[in-house]
């Protein structure tokens, strides 16, 4: 996801997983502005 706060209120943001498998090595990024692979 890509989330920008155009407003002048605080923005936040809870992310919530469910289900057996909690990890982040599935991801596929297709584009990175902070170099993570």
């Amino acid at each position: 996801h890509r989330l920008t706060n155009i407003g002048d209120e605080l923005l936040i943001l809870i992310e919530v997983q469910c289900g057996d498998y909690l990890g982040e090595d599935d991801i596929v990024r297709l584009a990175d502005d902070y170099g993570r692979s």
